[in-house]
């Protein structure tokens, strides 16, 4: 049987990878002023971040329309696919799960839409464990068995170096009653079973940054890893080096997708790590 894996933007990876295994990934949506824009298609997440603090009224995201997925799913069909596994940012923080669901009633049983409860490479390490299943010739229950396994050791946590994003964005409701007392902390936040849980907080960066080293090495035996960033690329090189893991695959360095970064704001630093 051949199966296609279809994600969004929100997976976080590089073009180079989805261009290797063959993954088609649907870009999400950033409105500004009222204009969409395709995530990593029309936006550069360096410039984006650039401008963010200032923009105003604040950003939204939304999810791409259903004609995007309908379009892809006939594409990935027409070219051979039996059977597609389609898998999504978190449905609790986005609607591009509940579309991607929609929309694949229109195929049948033909579609497979799954809920990776995550965000950026906590969604990523879900697709390549998926295409990397799908290429081995496994059947559908076993590629979603695969995919339950890698989230099920997922380590997804993130500090924020403001709380002004998070507190626009409405997303989250601890944020808008908390926003007073943590203005002026960096903020820890995991991203858990599609909850974003509130962790605890640093009194400055540097303070922040040597807490995440400390959860990182905690954690002994690490498979896959991803240093997440919102146009703080020195900060990332820095942590990665300074923690020196001993990785069976090379880790990533991701200025993550605009999506996410327009609700966690500039700065920001985290973490997915995949425990073996």
């Amino acid at each position: 049987m051949q199966i296609g894996i279809v994600t969004d933007s929100t997976s976080d990876l590089p073009p180079q990878i989805l261009k290797k295994y063959q993954i088609e990934s649907i870009p999400a949506i950033v409105v500004i002023g009222g204009e969409q824009f395709r995530d990593s298609v029309d936006l550069s997440r360096k410039e984006y971040y650039q401008r963010l603090p200032d923009i105003n009224p604040p950003p939204t995201t939304a999810s791409p329309a259903p004609g995007t997925y309908e379009e892809t799913y006939r594409d990935i069909f027409d070219k051979g696919a039996d059977h597609i596994i389609s898998i999504h940012a978190a449905s609790d923080l986005s609607a591009i799960h509940d579309t991607a669901k929609l929309v694949s009633k229109g195929f049948g049983s033909n579609v497979t839409v799954v809920d990776s409860q995550q965000l950026s490479l906590g969604l990523g390490f879900q697709v390549l464990e998926a295409i990397k299943a799908a290429k081995k010739g496994l059947e559908i229950p076993e590629i979603i068995a695969r995919i339950e396994n890698i989230r099920g050791r997922l380590q997804v946590h993130a500090m924020l170096d403001t709380m002004e994003q998070l507190k626009r964005s409405g997303r989250v409701s601890w944020a808008q009653a908390g926003f007073g007392s943590f203005l002026k902390l960096k903020l820890f936040i995991e991203l858990k079973e599609g909850q974003v849980l509130r962790e605890g907080q640093a009194r400055s960066r540097r303070r922040a940054i040597n807490s995440l080293k400390d959860r990182i090495r905690s954690y002994g035996e690490i498979e896959q890893f991803a240093i997440l960033h919102t146009n703080a690329e020195q900060d990332a090189k820095n942590i990665l080096k300074e923690l020196d893991l001993s990785l069976d695959e090379d880790p990533f360095i991701i200025n993550v997708t605009t999506v996410i970064g327009t609700h966690v704001g500039v700065n920001a630093l985290g973490f997915v790590a995949v425990l073996k």
